[in-house]
């Protein structure tokens, strides 16, 4: 069953396993350093569906039937589905999951779906309420603009602290048991709201979340930076990071030599034309359910943490003028089952 340790982390005793993952990315994401690690890069943004949403559900859907493809089982043999997007309602993932038969837990932590789903079938997983959990998300460049900011078509500036949303989807499959990788501690994030107004500055309004997270993480275990191999934030982007470091050494947490961040990974920042770097649902999973699990998996790394952060806004808190409240929720992954 899981432990609590201090106040808002859970140490997973019996460490459930990831016996499968699996990525898709569009056209840019298949250009850039991580491109050729996807299952599937899809050159057409609409994927040959009459709209970019659909374009998304159906990337959702091959992501996660790729992971249960791969860990050997069927759809009928998960458990739960635990699954979000950005969009309205969740509606990538409903209409992605719809026609699996899979019971369907619908989340909404923004670009923080990936370590929120995972923290919570992990937890389903390790008490014995499932043998078998996924988790997903997704995001699509098109969909995600035409939603928060501006119709493709306005053809607006993008400012230097803007980032570009991940068009693709990523994927996993937890088990009781199974070569691993494996999900040891997780920390659940606070809500932090810091003001910021600026939906083109996405990593200063969540930098501080996941500064909070981590440092939580730290204080409830006694834990060190020194102890990980990486500490993966997710899609703060080269603004974002910055900050994180800044934020984490004012409460004497240097992480520096050990961070690294999804949003800078998944593009060439110079190169590709996306500003601070990338963001989404997509960004974060996409990152660890192909470059990461890899080399957890080929003992590249033996030890990590995995905060992916979100802005919980709304194009209707926006409009209003509302400032930005953002989360991060965190999970260690070790390459080897603890003793």
């Amino acid at each position: 069953m899981p432990k609590r340790i201090g106040r808002y982390t859970l140490r997973l005793e019996n460490s459930p396993a990831i016996l499968s993952y699996a990525a898709v990315a569009g056209k840019k994401e298949g250009l850039g350093p991580l491109g050729y690690e996807f299952d599937k890069i899809y050159e057409d943004t609409t994927a040959g569906e009459s709209s970019w949403e659909k374009a998304e559900s159906l990337m959702l859907r091959d992501a996660l039937s790729r992971a249960i493809e791969k860990s050997g089982y069927t759809p009928g043999s998960i458990n739960y589905v635990f699954a979000g997007d950005l969009l309205n309602q969740g509606i990538a993932s409903t209409y992605g999951l719809r026609d699996l038969g899979i019971p369907f837990f619908g989340l909404y932590g923004a670009c923080s779906n990936m370590s929120l789903s995972m923290t919570l079938a992990s937890v389903y997983v390790e008490s014995g309420a499932a043998s078998l959990a996924a988790c997903a998300t997704s995001s699509h460049f098109c969909a995600a603009e035409r939603q928060f900011r501006f119709p493709l078509e306005y053809g607006g500036q993008r400012t230097p602290t803007a980032q570009w949303t991940v068009t693709g989807a990523g994927a996993l499959v937890l088990a009781e048991d199974g070569p691993g990788p494996f999900i040891t501690r997780t920390t659940g994030g606070r809500i932090v709201d810091k003001g910021v107004r600026d939906m083109t500055n996405m990593g200063a309004a969540m930098a501080p979340a996941a500064a909070d997270t981590i440092k939580n993480f730290f204080d409830d275990t006694g834990a060190s930076p020194n102890d990980y191999d990486m500490i993966l934030t997710g899609d703060l982007g080269l603004v974002g990071s910055r900050l994180l470091n800044e934020l984490l050494k004012q409460e004497k947490l240097d992480i520096g030599e050990r961070h690294r961040d999804c949003g800078i990974l998944i593009f060439d920042c110079e190169n590709q034309d996306v500003e601070s770097g990338g963001s989404g649902c997509g960004c974060s999973a996409g990152v660890l359910c192909t470059h990461i699990l890899n080399l957890l998996r080929d003992g590249g790394l033996s030890k990590i943490l995995f905060c992916a952060t979100g802005a919980l806004m709304s194009p209707t808190s926006s409009q209003q003028g509302d400032s930005i409240p953002c989360i991060a929720h965190l999970v260690e992954i070790c390459a080897n089952r603890p003793q």
